[in-house]
């Protein structure tokens, strides 16, 4: 398929993990990809130019309005537009417990300023030139912690339950102006910030599936490819779990 040719996507926390995986799918799919990470790795922008494509990288901050406005005029200046927004980084606080009551302020402000500030500075920057275009469209990255209670995720739950309502909002006040906008609710995903994680955790979060597994990077760049694709033409402010059925064995009974 070649739903992309043509195109031109940002993607953001391009380097690893789903953000990579969705970079390299959206590229074999004929796009230009512009990779956004903290992080001056390019090998995913590599990766994609030694296969024959199209790709740049661009250090930036997604917390930071000057470097999206930096990335916004490599990706013009370099490809000429923006057609389509991964809004992928995220994190999850490193710094200490994540509960109401023992969170600091300074894990509060990392995880809400990356994951919820970031998906917002990301579409103020990139919606005007999609305007420009006649349309666009935008996946960000939800999580099912957005949409049931987790243990331990208090400040992440809050973020990544903004980016739902968020999605929703800017749907209804850009579809109508051509800019589709979609959400993803991963469930648990095999990727870096797992690497961490003991045996029986990684048992724990394969049990909460009712696929008998943990998701991977691909499974959420083909639900993204599909979303930002012209197939996906008439979704917007569609909230997708793509959680091996979690939320589903979750609420089972």
């Amino acid at each position: 398929m070649n739903r992309f040719e043509g195109k031109v996507a940002v993607v953001t926390g391009g380097v690893q993990g789903i953000g990579r995986g969705v970079a390299l799918r959206l590229a074999s799919e004929g796009a230009a990809v512009v990779v956004g990470d903290l992080q001056e790795d390019d090998s995913t922008a590599a990766q994609i130019v030694a296969d024959g494509g199209r790709a740049t990288h661009v250090v930036m901050d997604v917390r930071k309005p000057g470097d999206w406005k930096r990335l916004v005029d490599e990706a013009v200046g370099g490809f000429g537009t923006i057609d389509v927004l991964g809004n992928i980084a995220g994190v999850v606080n490193s710094v200490g417990p994540d509960n109401v009551v023992d969170l600091d302020e300074t894990g509060w402000n990392l995880v809400i300023d990356t994951d919820l500030k970031g998906v917002w500075l990301g579409m103020q920057a990139v919606i005007p030139r999609m305007l420009d275009n006649g349309g666009g469209a935008i996946v960000n990255i939800g999580s099912m912690a957005a949409l049931k209670g987790l243990e331990n995720l208090a400040a992440y739950s809050a973020a990544k339950g903004g980016v739902v309502s968020l999605t929703q909002q800017v749907a209804m006040e850009y579809s109508p102006r051509g800019i589709r906008v979609n959400c993803i609710c991963p469930g648990t995903i095999d990727t870096p910030i797992l690497a961490g994680i003991t045996e029986s955790m990684r048992e724990n979060f394969v049990s909460a599936h009712l696929i008998p597994r943990l998701g991977t990077a691909q499974d959420i760049a083909a639900a993204a490819a599909f979303l930002l694709s012209d197939d996906a033409s008439f979704c917007t402010g569609e909230i997708l779990p793509v959680d091996g059925g979690w939320n589903t064995k979750g609420s089972a009974g």
